[in-house]
């Protein structure tokens, strides 16, 4: 039996996230992820309020059963491809089949030491 988990997280917005959406949708269409998050961390970023330019996937499918992790992020970003040409900056995709979903471990990510949040040398 198939259970999805979906843990959609977002930046401190109630704005619907166009971006987000879309991303969720198509994975959700393509994949049938039996687990899928889609963490909005643009907020740890140099970009204006409720932007949706960083983002972090974690996706556990059968579709991922007997190819490389190379191949299962490659079908990703081909799925996400018009995203990525539109806005999205950055993608953090974690794949994983069921059968490996235990043993895949997703850390948090960095803060960004980019643009105006960078520190000069002499401090």
């Amino acid at each position: 039996m198939n259970h999805l988990k979906l843990l959609r997280c977002f930046s401190t917005t109630t704005i619907k996230n166009t971006i987000q959406s879309s991303i969720e949708k198509k994975l959700l269409e393509t994949f049938k992820p039996t687990h899928l998050e889609i963490l909005n961390e643009s907020y740890m970023h140099s970009v204006p309020k409720n932007s949706e330019t960083h983002f972090k996937v974690v996706i556990v499918s059968e579709a991922f059963v007997n190819k490389s992790m190379l191949s299962q992020h490659r079908l990703v970003n081909e799925i996400l491809s018009d995203e990525l040409k539109s806005g999205v900056h950055a993608l953090s995709i974690h794949t994983s089949t069921p059968e490996n979903w235990n043993k895949l471990n997703v850390s948090p990510s960095p803060s960004c030491m980019g643009g105006s949040k960078r520190q000069s040398k002499d401090h």
